[in-house]
């Protein structure tokens, strides 16, 4: 990596160890980041301090959490469905509306990682709970609660991010340790996969991802210990490097968007002191406002 500029490095703002940290998410009217600890079960939520911890533990996986706009709901990716749900802190979650039934996948399968687009529906990755099968799928939600199946052959579906422009959706295997970017019509459909990036064996394996406002894609790298940024045409350009090895994903935050919150996992890395933590960074680029959900529910 000694092609790209060294940022500094991260901060930790919350060190309560998640399992598998994933899916930051900043709440511009809350003030606050969300993130979800998949294999803790439970969702969470702080300030940028990491101040004011809400957490709320469920009986099945939280794998991603969108803010629904309108009112005071997300819609959360959970185990094999998706759901409408409220989260008040000191109270328990209550689920308010089933979008998916559990049969949306077959046994053996889980969700993971989504974002919206600027129009209110979500991209959501399915994949194989045992990261053996290529089963994995590349879903749209539509307003009205549709799914749509818009690619296949996954292992470990990651990211999704979109460009600023909205043409452009970027999707990674992680076991194939590929982005692939795709066209993306306005109707939210795909065309024109493509190979991307591809990192090497000493980077680790592409992980979850975000887009700043000048196209530039930031991937995080399971067993890499890093976040890059890669520029559009998807050469290396800035990285920055974190204490902990498996890093999950990341999401642009803060009043100015000028943070970059990090998440990480504790899975079989328990001997390193800040796996599993949330960090904060300063990447030196602005991000993007976060879309929120739409659905009419």
């Amino acid at each position: 990596m000694s092609d790209t500029e060294q940022t500094p490095s991260a901060t930790p703002i919350w060190t309560g160890r998640a399992i598998l940290g994933e899916g930051p998410m900043w709440s511009p009217g809350r003030g606050r980041l969300f993130f979800v600890d998949i294999l803790g079960h439970r969702i969470l939520s702080c300030g940028l301090a990491g101040e004011a911890v809400a957490e709320w533990q469920l009986e099945e996986s939280p794998c991603w959490i969108v803010e629904q706009a309108g009112g005071e709901d997300f819609v959360v990716g959970l185990g094999r469905s998706v759901v409408v749900m409220r989260l008040t802190p000191g109270e328990p979650a209550v689920v308010r509306h089933v979008v998916t039934e559990p049969g949306l996948l077959p046994p053996g399968m889980r969700l993971n990682d989504a974002k919206a687009d600027a129009e209110g529906r979500i991209y959501f990755g399915a994949m194989d709970d045992a990261e053996v099968e290529a089963t994995g799928q590349l879903h749209l939600l539509g307003l009205d609660g549709t799914v749509t199946v818009l690619d296949q052959g996954y292992t470990v579906t990651n990211g999704p991010a979109i460009s600023p422009d909205g043409r452009t959706l970027y999707h990674a295997d992680s076991p194939a340790r590929t982005v692939y970017a795709f066209d993306r019509r306005p109707d939210g459909g795909l065309t024109g996969k493509r190979v991307h990036i591809r990192l090497t064996e000493a980077e680790g394996y592409p992980d979850g991802m975000t887009v700043d406002a000048e196209g530039g894609l930031w991937v995080c790298h399971w067993d890499g210990g890093r976040v890059t940024r890669f520029t559009p045409d998807g050469a290396r350009d800035r990285t920055i490097p974190l204490p902990a090895s498996r890093v999950t994903s990341c999401a642009f935050c803060g009043p100015d968007l000028d943070r970059l919150a990090i998440t990480t996992a504790a899975h079989e890395r328990m001997e390193e002191p800040l796996a599993g933590a949330l960090f904060l960074a300063q990447p030196g680029l602005l991000g993007l406002a976060p879309h929120r959900a739409r659905l009419a529910v």
